[in-house]
């Protein structure tokens, strides 16, 4: 990733830095008595990945609950399928479901069952009715619970949808168990709330660990709260961290902790890097913000439907003028291009008045539906892009039929004209959304090959070598880490990732091949594919006494009915009346996981 010498043969480290690469000769001539040399055999050494949008705490959920993903990252494909997973989930955790009396499934895709529906509680009835059952859908818009785990929730049909949600009903007017963003938001923490501090920082951790196994050194807490981002914080002082996490509160939730926070320095792998703003939801979902109306969605939307935005203009203006007037970091949310004008709106004004993105270095998370006029713009005021290209291999087969339509499809993630222009840019995995998975965003970016097997606007691909930098340095750039990440040169941190093979040097088909066989951080290898079981790459419970997931349940079990009946309804009363995104489930499980902590310790 170094220009300037982008291939050698051999590396020296010492005290978790570089401090030689060149050839093997050259390198030698480090080795004293107690070195140790390994030989790679072939296989291909990079810089360790730098997360460049992701959500770490939340991914930990995704790996301590049911898997209810499509293939290729899980088994679910239709109603049947995913009622199965969950039945298999329990019978392998019956310890845990008796003590816990809970199950949670991560990650279903209405577009990916063969219904093309969403399940219902009905659905999840035919799995346990004496089990409250709850399912997160892969985008975080949304889930839905079985009729113990609405009783608890205390949704009927006289329930109102709080302000932001939708509480969707059968034929005869009871609920059908489908709550959506706010509704589903304020039910959780009822069914969730009783773990502490500790049950998150499990969480934090398993996701932490996720990610290492696909060779990321730097991790992102992509819209944290205060009580999540302190939670952190904790867990690094803790020493609970192998690898460094990057933090970025949401601006709408409390400026002033932002504020006395933020730092360029880590404090036991943890820092809060700058502040995140939503300003819409997610395409595949129809709640991103487009200038135009969807091209065929899914669902009861009246006529000319554009989306929504989840922040207004005024908010989108004040909060980038506020990190702006604080020379503060701003990392922005917008998905359709309506949602990316006001971005660009708001940011040309503070150029205006401010003038100092050079140093900032603002970025723009997801924009999915980009105009090249917009593209222009974000070159103009400089900008930094973050895509999600695996959104090509995830839904371009959903974009091209349901939401822009077979034209503007694509251009989705439209990484091929940033390369047009000389822009650098990353590309990341928003996990839990997608899996962390390194080698299939290598691969998205690369080849753009959909579900089906088509290529997605073969115009927008680009070179191995461009999309390795979109993971590497040029996220270490937007993280204002360039100078001691992303690259293997003298004098950085030696945080690296040996590969199963060379991604220059194999058919690009391939890529998704690959494996992270090793990562090391500073020096310390804290992630060898050797040393672990293979099969599917997400968490699969141990079943012994230090497996994390029982710990992390454990710590959540509800010991009666009266204290599940917490959090009362004015405890959450104000997050209703927050600008919602709707963006991840990231966002409302941060949210529920700061109601929680409200409610039993308060904020300080």
């Amino acid at each position: 990733m170094n220009d300037f010498q982008p291939r050698a043969d051999a590396v020296a480290v010492k005290d978790g830095r570089i401090v030689a690469v060149g050839s093997v000769e050259e390198v030698m001539a480090y080795r004293g008595d107690g070195t140790e040399v390994t030989d790679l055999a072939g296989r291909a050494l990079i810089p360790g990945f730098v997360d460049a949008h992701g959500h770490v705490m939340m991914g930990g959920m995704q790996a301590l609950s049911a898997n209810l993903l499509a293939p290729p990252d899980g088994g679910v494909t239709d109603i049947a399928s995913l009622q199965q997973t969950l039945r298999d989930w329990m019978a392998a955790n019956e310890d845990i479901v008796r003590d816990v009396n809970l199950v949670v499934g991560f990650g279903y895709d209405n577009a990916q069952l063969s219904e093309l529906r969403h399940p219902t509680r009905d659905d999840l009835d035919a799995v346990s009715t004496e089990v409250p059952i709850i399912i997160v859908h892969q985008s975080g818009h949304l889930g839905a619970m079985n009729s113990k785990a609405l009783d608890i929730a205390g949704i009927t049909s006289e329930t109102v949808a709080p302000a932001g949600g939708v509480i969707r009903h059968d034929a005869n007017g009871e609920p059908d168990g489908v709550l959506e963003e706010n509704a589903f938001m304020l039910a959780l923490p009822k069914l969730l709330g009783n773990i502490d501090r500790d049950g998150f920082k499990a969480m934090a951790v398993a996701g932490a660990d996720l990610w290492t196994r696909y060779g990321y050194t730097t991790a992102d807490e992509g819209r944290a709260t205060p009580a999540t981002a302190a939670i952190l914080q904790e867990a690094g002082e803790e020493g609970l961290f192998k690898i460094d996490i990057a933090i970025y509160p949401d601006v709408l939730i409390d400026r002033d902790w932002i504020k006395a926070n933020v730092s360029d320095d880590y404090k036991g792998r943890v820092r809060v890097a700058g502040a995140k703003l939503t300003i819409d939801g997610s395409p595949q979902g129809f709640t991103a913000l487009r200038d135009r109306p969807y091209y065929a969605p899914v669902g009861n939307y009246p006529p000319g439907y554009r989306g929504y935005a989840s922040a207004s203009d005024e908010q989108v203006l004040d909060a980038v003028d506020w990190a702006y007037a604080n020379g503060l970091q701003i990392l922005t949310h917008a998905n359709g291009e309506g949602a990316s004008d006001t971005l660009i709106a708001a940011i040309r004004a503070a150029e205006t008045a401010y003038g100092n993105a050079a140093d900032l270095r603002p970025v723009l998370i997801h924009g999915q539906f980009l105009r090249e006029d917009q593209v222009d713009s974000l070159k103009t005021l400089r900008i930094f892009p973050s895509l999600f290209p695996m959104h090509t291999f995830y839904w371009g087969d959903w974009h091209r039929e349901h939401t822009v339509g077979p034209i503007n499809a694509d251009d989705i993630s439209p990484t091929g004209w940033l390369v047009e222009r000389d822009m650098i840019f990353s590309s990341h995995h928003d996990a839990p959304v997608a899996f962390p998975d390194s080698m299939r965003v290598l691969d998205a970016t690369v080849t753009r090959r959909t579900r089906s097997g088509d290529i997605l606007g073969p115009a927008q691909r680009v070179d191995v070598v461009t999309a390795l930098k979109a993971m590497t340095i040029w996220p270490a750039w937007s993280h204002h880490e360039e100078d001691t990440k992303g690259s293997i040169e003298v004098g950085k941190l030696a945080d690296l990732v040996v590969l199963s093979g060379d991604p220059t040097a194999i058919d690009p088909e391939s890529i998704d091949t690959l494996r992270v066989n090793l990562t090391i951080k500073e020096g310390e290898t804290i992630f060898d594919r050797a040393s672990v079981k293979e099969g599917a790459l997400h968490y699969i419970p141990k079943g012994s006494g230090d497996d994390p997931y029982a710990e992390f349940l454990r710590i959540a079990t509800v010991e009666n009915e009266a204290a599940r009946s917490w959090p009362k309804v004015s405890t959450l009363a104000s997050l209703a009346d927050r600008p919602h995104s709707g963006a991840c489930v990231a966002g409302f499980l941060s949210m529920v996981a700061d109601a929680a902590i409200v409610s039993r310790e308060g904020l300080n």
